[in-house]
């Protein structure tokens, strides 16, 4: 089951955490619609290649009403290129998850987290949680402490 891993992650941490059913949702705005959650308020996870050649993957988290700003991205990071990763160049690396529900916790798969700026300002952040049935709902300042993620402005509004 996916989200047992990340139950268990921050059952370890001492993190209080809601799980919130919905109906089988394949999109970031889905999710939310489903879930009864603004797509203001939902973060959702993004892979992403920096730098092609050298296999260098990270996540973006943002909220689902938008958008990576990859001019942004690629500036803030100083990657030479940024382009999205393809299920098929991830897939492996979340074997416990279903693909395209990996929760924003890069830390548990050795990878460097981006985090859009505008999620700071919420108290609370809801993501997928492994699956496309659940997501988690937690506290911002303990999704913070415990993933570690670099805050940039990186995305931009959905036309």
């Amino acid at each position: 089951m996916p989200i047992q891993k990340l139950k268990n992650y921050l059952d370890r941490n001492k993190v209080r955490y809601e799980v919130v059913p919905h109906l089988t949702a394949y999109t970031a705005q889905g999710t939310a619609q489903s879930a009864h959650i603004s797509g203001k308020e939902i973060a959702k996870t993004v892979i992403v290649n920096l730098d092609e050649g050298d296999g260098r993957r990270a996540m973006v988290v943002l909220p689902a009403s938008r958008n990576i700003d990859f001019v942004l991205l690629k500036e803030m990071t100083g990657a030479q290129r940024v382009k999205l990763a393809t299920e098929d160049e991830f897939r492996d690396m979340f074997p416990d998850c279903e693909i395209g529900a990996m929760p924003p916790f890069g830390n548990l798969y050795a990878m460097d987290v981006y985090v859009e700026k505008s999620l700071t300002q919420d108290d609370e952040i809801a993501f997928n949680a492994g699956n496309h049935r659940e997501l988690i709902k937690m506290s911002y300042r303990d999704f913070e402490r415990l993933v570690k993620p670099k805050v940039l402005e990186i995305a931009m509004s959905v036309s």
